[in-house]
C-alpha cells in the first residue's frame, strides 16, 4: 500500500486560539490544502475528534449529515485521509488513527521512520554498488 506522509514546516501562530492551532496542525500535515477550498478534510477530522469520547467510529452517513456534504464527497476525502495515514475504516466506521491527535502524530512518526530506514538501507546498497563506502 502506498502512503503519502506529508510534513510541512509552517510558522506556528502566535495566538493560543484552538482554531488557529488546529488550522496550523492540519496545514503542517498537508491536510485540506489544494482543491479542498471548503476544508472538508479538516472538518471531517473535527467531527471524528468530537466523537472520540465515545470511543466509537463514525459512519460516513453521520459525517455527511453533520457537515451537510454529500456522502460521495465525504468518501473522496476519507480515501485521501486513509492514504495519508490519519484515519482508518473498520466495519463501515471511520476512526481517527491512534484515537487522539497526539497518538496519531506518534504513529505517523513511526511510519516516517520506517520509510526512512528502508530508504537509508537502499541508499547504502546503492552506494556500495557504485564503490562508495562510508
Amino acid at each position: 500500500m502506498a502512503r503519502q506522509i506529508v510534513f510541512r514546516q509552517v510558522e506556528r501562530p502566535r495566538g493560543k486560539r484552538a482554531e488557529e492551532n488546529l488550522d496550523w496542525f492540519f496545514n503542517s500535515l498537508g491536510i485540506g490544502e489544494g482543491r479542498d477550498v471548503d476544508q472538508v478534510a479538516q472538518r471531517i477530522l473535527v467531527v471524528l475528534l468530537s466523537h472520540q469520547v465515545s470511543g466509537n467510529g463514525v459512519p460516513v452517513e453521520r459525517i455527511s449529515r453533520d457537515l451537510d456534504v454529500s456522502s460521495s464527497r465525504i468518501n473522496h476525502h476519507i480515501r485521501n485521509l486513509v492514504d495519508a495515514g490519519v484515519v482508518y475504516r473498520h466495519k463501515r466506521q471511520i476512526h481517527l488513527r491512534g484515537n487522539s491527535l497526539q497518538s496519531m502524530v506518534q504513529e505517523l512518526r513511526n511510519d516516517a521512520l520506517r520509510v526512512l530506514d528502508d530508504i537509508e538501507a537502499t541508499a547504502a546498497e546503492l552506494d556500495r554498488s557504485f564503490g562508495i563506502e562510508e
